[in-house]
């Protein structure tokens, strides 16, 4: 990405800027959110989406959150902290990330109470510019270790958006391509639409046209077709949750592109960060799976498609079963046929 997707303007009072993403690709316009309120409404819809970016808003917003306010003690600072992460998390459900995140600042918090409020306000704010640092090395790393899986020439198969749109800069599934590429590997992609949101027509395809890959847009329901008459070397996606199983919730969609996947003996690749692993979950079927309005599948893009009033399932995500899985990427390396056992291991610290 030659822009970043989400960062923190200025000191401990500067604000949050975000690329707004649903209006992309018709233009590219940017948010600049000064309160919690904003980023609750900005996450909520969509306007920043993606598993790590979803953890970088989460740990900007609790900044934002003291952005303005005299707090005599650092009790009442921290106290603010748990307030303002406690609301951040009622935004959505799936993507651990976002937790994650929350859990990291007020942490933070709470290990320095002992520090003036100054210098815990700069505690806080030097822990989410680590946050978005982190992001952004785990993000190269997790492409250069997935790239190494590319054959060259080799045409990828991905659905939704996780790419620098998804992350600080760079993306997991798209880094991987990203990678590819500046390796010198030849790559070319076949991308779902992702029905409701389109997520993959309208960021996905915009990020690669950018970047100069050759990429092809599809219906969600021509994967299996394109697998069949197509020479589709591998499907590499994101992910919003991992289970401690290795089973992977991420956009809905996913799940039947895995199972195609099996049945075309075409490999199925996962690229997510360690933080992504939610430990506390033992299987997909733990995973909470978010529910959004029927007007998303009922009226796309402010289109009416079906009857008003027509009864409507919406699930933002679907969950892969580790057994489709042939292999995570993470920024520690590749892990194959990931499983308890495997994710086990690595999660150990070192």
């Amino acid at each position: 990405m030659p822009i970043a997707t989400i960062e923190w303007v200025g000191g401990v009072d500067g604000a949050a800027k975000l690329v707004d993403q649903t209006k992309l690709p018709g233009s590219l316009d940017f948010i600049e959110c000064n309160d919690p309120d904003c980023m609750w409404e900005a996450i909520k819809r969509l306007r920043v989406r993606g598993a790590p970016a979803l953890g970088i808003a989460g740990a900007l917003g609790v900044l934002s959150g003291l952005k303005g306010k005299e707090f005599r003690t650092s009790e009442s600072l921290v106290e603010e902290v748990e307030r303002v992460a406690k609301f951040l998390a009622t935004s959505r459900p799936t993507a651990v990330n976002l937790f994650w995140a929350l859990d990291r600042m007020k942490h933070v918090a709470k290990e320095n109470l002992g520090l003036d409020v100054p210098r815990l306000r700069e505690k806080l704010l030097s822990e989410a510019l680590s946050i978005i640092e982190e992001d952004r090395a785990s993000c190269r790393s997790i492409g250069r270790h997935g790239a190494e899986l590319l054959p060259d020439p080799s045409t990828v198969l991905t659905h939704c958006n996780a790419g620098g749109l998804a992350t600080a800069d760079y993306g997991t599934a798209l880094g991987v391509i990203f990678a590819a590429k500046e390796m010198g590997k030849r790559v070319s992609v076949f991308a779902d639409e992702t029905r409701p949101l389109f997520q993959g027509a309208r960021l996905t395809t915009w990020e690669l046209m950018h970047a100069g890959i050759d990429v092809t847009l599809i219906c969600d329901n021509m994967a299996g077709w394109t697998m069949r008459t197509k020479k589709i070397d591998c499907v590499v996606v994101g992910a919003d949750r991992i289970a401690g199983n290795g089973d992977t919730a991420n956009k809905v969609g996913t799940y039947s592109l895995a199972v195609l996947a099996k049945e075309h003996g075409v490999p199925f690749y996962v690229a997510a960060p360690v933080s992504t692993i939610d430990p506390a979950i033992k299987s997909g079927d733990e995973i909470p799976i978010e529910e959004r309005g029927g007007d998303e599948i009922t009226c796309p893009c402010g289109v009416d498609i079906a009857p008003r009033g027509v009864k409507t399932f919406s699930p933002a995500f679907d969950v892969t079963p580790h057994e489709y899985v042939d292999a995570l990427i993470t920024e520690k390396g590749v892990v194959r046929n990931p499983d308890a056992e495997v994710i086990g291991v690595l999660l150990r610290p070192g």
